[in-house]
């Protein structure tokens, strides 16, 4: 099998199509259900070049890098596997997956060498020459410094448009090579190298594999970030790059990397929400800041459901310095909410703070409070000292499991003949907040799991608390959010906690389905 992998400069690889046999025609075939690109990036089969000069005649077509690789790999799996031989594998999947080629597989003996395969060999023999270890680090380091550095020249080529030591065709333009800067800089896989970056005559040329002023690939900014993410300081950052790479990177040049993130945060804060949310979960959660002294700050987050069940964090507010959580506060932020484009929303689950409902119900009329049954238990226990918490917790269970809302009204007045002599205060909770506790009850067990608490914010809580313990406090409320949002888009990577998510909800999109049949979008057009 072969692929074909057509790109732009401007956008990246567009589309890729395979073939079964290396030959003119297959190609021919192929090519011509394919518009035209400006690059052809192949693996240097047979019959190609022929084919693309009758489909693609204003192509460039270039030697695909990956497979040296490929090819390189292939002859060191009869060596140890040593540490090079690992990382090298590591970097040939990677890279062939990121540009649609299958995996690398084993070049038999009676295979056709091609033409990278030949290539590799004497990069290797080369580095035999040269008295380099082939089970060290050296190789797998000069092999990476030589490819981009013959990308580096091959970039300048294509922006020349003729090779290196060849006349100029456009006898109008007197741009020409102009040597080479030196330059070191700092991969993901082997550490610093260092490279030649060439140059042209009117300065025109700017690399993509390498940017100007850029002293880092790519994937090293990531790796910062999803560090910074996980909770590390920016000394601890540092010092992982020196042991894993042996590469020195400074506080500030950490910190730079991570202030890149703060448009992007700020687009994201700003952003169209939906129209419709079925719950919001709100929460606060306190960070220390130092603003002239380190204090508590609150942060306010909101967490939604839309329509289809999946969820997504709306937004992450810092609240007024030297104030705790408070329902104003909430106001403006439910404010906010609607301008940015959310109309409705059916239930607000929250952990009852005083003056919530009120403010809730001034900006979404028809929204449903619904309290944490949790934090209400939670809040009980202060009442009565550790000894009773168990018995306490047993009898207040038949009130959160009832199956009517007049069931849990009896149990809650059995509840308070027992207790109210000790702690009255606790039957007086639940009884003031009663309207906001009851509206769950008019479902499903199945649905009540995911109304009855906010424990799908506070699972996020708990990450983001997890992750600020180790840096003590933040500088600025800058930081703090920064940090906060760097969290927040480092969540479930692999997606798997968002299936598990909107499999939970499925018998809630039942319900509201036919409880707000007329305003949820599905199903009021139908």
């Amino acid at each position: 099998m072969v692929c074909i992998i057509a790109y732009n400069h401007s956008v990246g690889v567009i589309d890729y199509q395979w073939a079964k046999n290396e030959n003119t025609a297959a190609y021919q075939a192929l090519l011509s259900r394919i518009p035209a690109p400006d690059v052809a990036i192949v693996d240097g089969g047979a019959g190609f070049a022929s084919a693309a000069k009758t489909c693609w005649p204003e192509t460039r077509i270039q030697r695909c890098l990956v497979h040296i690789y490929r090819n390189t790999r292939a002859l060191l799996t009869s060596a140890p596997r040593t540490e090079a031989g690992k990382s090298l594998l590591k970097i040939s999947r990677g890279d062939c997956q990121e540009n649609g080629v299958p995996p690398p597989t084993p070049t038999g003996e009676n295979n056709t060498m091609t033409t990278e395969h030949q290539l590799a060999q004497n990069l290797i023999t080369q580095a035999k020459e040269q008295g380099l270890d082939l089970s060290s680090d050296t190789l797998l380091k000069t092999l990476t410094q030589d490819i981009i550095q013959a990308a580096l020249d091959e970039e300048l080529t294509d922006h020349l448009g003729y090779p290196k030591h060849a006349e100029n065709p456009n006898q109008t333009s007197q741009n020409t090579r102009n040597g080479y800067r030196t330059k070191r800089i700092l991969t993901d896989t082997v550490g610093p190298i260092d490279i030649k970056v060439p140059r042209d005559r009117d300065g025109s040329f700017e690399p993509t594999i390498v940017p100007k002023r850029a002293r880092r690939l790519k994937n090293v900014d990531e790796i910062i970030l999803s560090l910074a993410a996980k909770g590390l300081t920016y000394g601890d950052i540092a010092a992982h790059f020196e042991q894993i790479y042996g590469a020195s990177i400074s506080k500030d040049t950490i910190s730079r990397i991570t202030t890149t993130v703060l448009d992007q945060m700020n687009e994201w804060a700003a952003r169209p929400l939906e129209t419709v949310y079925l719950a919001v979960f709100i929460d606060a959660i306190y960070l220390k800041v130092r603003e002239g002294q380190v204090s508590n700050r609150p942060f306010y987050v909101a967490m939604g459901v839309n329509v289809e069940g999946a969820r997504d964090v709306l937004g992450i507010w810092a609240g007024p310095e030297g104030a705790g959580e408070s329902a104003k506060f909430w106001l403006q932020i439910l404010t906010e909410l609607k301008n940015r484009g959310t109309a409705d929303i059916f239930y607000l689950v929250c952990d009852g703070l005083t003056g919530l409902p009120e403010a809730v119900n001034a900006v979404y009329e028809r929204t449903i409070v619904q309290n944490c049954v949790i934090h209400m238990i939670r809040n009980s226990m202060h009442y009565a000292p550790r000894q009773h918490w168990e018995a306490i917790c047993r009898d207040l269970k038949p009130v959160y499991q009832a199956v009517t809302e007049q069931a849990a009204q009896a149990a809650l007045e059995a509840f308070g003949q027992k207790w109210d002599e000790k702690y009255p205060a606790i039957s007086a909770l639940w009884w003031r907040r009663w309207e906001e506790f009851i509206p769950f009850l008019s479902y499903e067990m199945e649905v009540r799991r995911v109304l009855y608490s906010t424990n799908a914010i506070e699972s996020l809580n708990a990450r983001l608390r997890r992750s600020a313990r180790s840096r003590g406090h933040f500088v600025s409320e800058e930081s703090a959010l920064k940090f906060m949002y760097l969290t927040v888009r480092s969540l479930d990577p692999s997606g798997a906690g968002a299936r598990r998510w909107m499999t939970r909800w499925k018998p809630a999109l039942n319900a509201f389905a036919i409880v707000f049949g007329d305003r949820l979008p599905q199903v009021a057009g139908r």
